[in-house]
């Protein structure tokens, strides 16, 4: 869900402040053209006024000169082309001195003109030219051309024409959308940090969930949410995780009391059928193959109850007695216990890998999984094999690895393999009933460790018993 909401706020937050750089952007660019534009038209308006007195059309008088000068300070200082010409186009003053109106006087103002010869046809009507189209950063050849009319006894008798550079005007532009870029880049910036932190507040309620959902799955079935807080639908939502919580810790709860109570209940009448069997067996001559296969059977049926009691108590456990533990040191112990049986049945148990190892874990139940596995190791592995359990500490885990060389499971039976009462259809003829590696898996997950089987090379089975190396949160 965070992934899905992120990218909706990210974006619209995006789309607002896009919304409102542009517009800025714009209107700066039209503030600094407009800016030019009132100070040619100022310029424009001081020629006019020097220009108003000037009569003689055919020989420089004073105030032709006075003009002329003026023009040609203003051209040197700003390098802004400016002149002052009669209606037909002929020029009064103009600096530079070549500088003409550009295109037809006459024809000035219709379609396709240069900007130059518009403004001038304006000015012919008596009023200034109208503000001349936007010039934008990436327009080189961009100028401002601006006109007014210089009038005299109520009518047009000449035009001043200003045709400006627009290189500082448009650099001014760009620095100035530089800073509203780099505004937008922060306010971005912000509103990145306002999205994860809103996405986080909306989304808190849903972690707590996802992880009480979590910690139920692992097996802690007593985790619980607050249903006080938040929405009211999160809190109905809250609500009906609890009661669901509940019903399935009591639902539980009342399966492996039943398991328990029916494998002790058993238990005892099954100790007196064996009991009458033996007696039984007294009266029959020795060596009866079916006494013996009644005498097997119920030695089967008594190590399955046991076993189901031993689930039911692994499974019961809702804290494990877990503490800092020399597991290299648990595994020698182990191996050492079981290097008889193996002996006598002809298979060689090893043990390497790190001598030291600590890991956090119960150690009971430790000791339990490994006598499991490696009881498993040995029946499964024929005469002459071999059994190895490594120890080894990697990251942030110390793993207890215990290879067989028996003939091994198929892809199909590692993903079945530790369930309940399940056996290999190749096995059936191994003494076992089948709820060895559920007690062990109960035993490890109790205490934080994990338990995972794969194939041994070149044939058998390795299964490896993991162990954290860190220390358990604190509840």
């Amino acid at each position: 869900m965070r992934s899905r909401l992120l990218p909706l706020l990210i974006i619209l937050l995006a789309g607002v402040l896009l919304a409102l750089g542009f517009p800025l952007a714009l209107s700066q660019a039209q503030a600094e053209q407009q800016q030019v534009v009132v100070d040619r038209i100022d310029d424009t308006a001081r020629f006019a006024s020097l220009a108003q007195f000037v009569t003689s059309t055919s020989l420089p008088d004073e105030r032709r000169a006075t003009l002329q000068h003026e023009l040609d300070r203003y051209h040197s200082l700003y390098g802004i082309r400016a002149g002052v010409f009669y209606r037909d186009g002929r020029t009064m003053a103009a600096a530079p001195a070549d500088w003409r109106v550009p295109g037809d006087g006459q024809q000035a103002g219709r379609k396709g003109q240069p900007d130059g010869a518009r403004a001038f046809a304006e000015a012919l009507a008596g009023r200034r030219s109208h503000d001349p189209p936007q010039v934008w950063p990436w327009q080189s050849d961009g100028r401002i051309a601006v006109a007014s009319p210089v009038i005299r006894d109520g009518d047009v008798a000449a035009v001043v024409l200003t045709d400006s550079p627009t290189g500082p005007m448009r650099s001014r532009i760009l620095r100035g959308w530089l800073a509203i870029a780099v505004g937008e880049a922060a306010a971005m910036l912000l509103a990145l940090g306002a999205a994860l932190r809103l996405t986080g507040w909306v989304l808190k309620p849903v972690r707590t969930l996802d992880r009480a959902a979590h910690e139920i799955a692992t097996g802690k079935l007593t985790s619980r949410v607050a249903d006080s807080v938040g929405p009211p639908e999160l809190r109905r939502l809250a609500h009906s995780f609890n009661e669901m919580a509940g019903n399935l810790e009591s639902v539980l709860e009342q399966q492996r009391a039943f398991v328990a109570d029916a494998s002790h209940q058993l238990r005892n009448p099954l100790s007196a059928l064996l009991l009458r069997i033996e007696l039984l067996a007294l009266e029959l001559p020795e060596g009866n193959e079916e006494m013996a296969s009644v005498r097997a059977e119920g030695k089967r049926l008594a190590r399955v109850l046991d076993d189901l009691l031993d689930l039911a108590l692994a499974e019961h456990s809702d804290t494990a007695h877990v503490q800092l533990t020399d597991v290299a040191e648990i595994a020698a112990e182990r191996v050492a216990a079981w290097r008889p049986t193996a002996e006598h049945k002809g298979v060689e148990l090893n043990l390497a890998g790190q001598s030291a190892a600590t890991g956090w874990a119960d150690p009971v139940a430790l000791s339990s999984a490994l006598d499991a596995v490696v009881d498993n190791a040995v029946k499964f592995t024929p005469e002459d094999g071999t059994v190895t359990v490594t120890v080894r500490a990697e990251g942030d885990s110390v793993t207890v690895e215990t290879a067989d060389a028996g003939p091994g499971l198929t892809d199909e039976e590692l993903e079945r393999v530790g369930d309940r009462f399940w056996r290999s259809g190749r096995h059936q003829n191994v003494s076992g009933s089948g709820l060895g590696l559920s007690i062990t898996r109960a035993l490890l997950t109790g205490g934080g460790a994990g338990l995972s089987f794969t194939h041994n090379e070149p044939r058998g089975l390795r299964v490896l018993i993991t162990v954290p190396r860190n220390a358990p949160d604190a509840e």
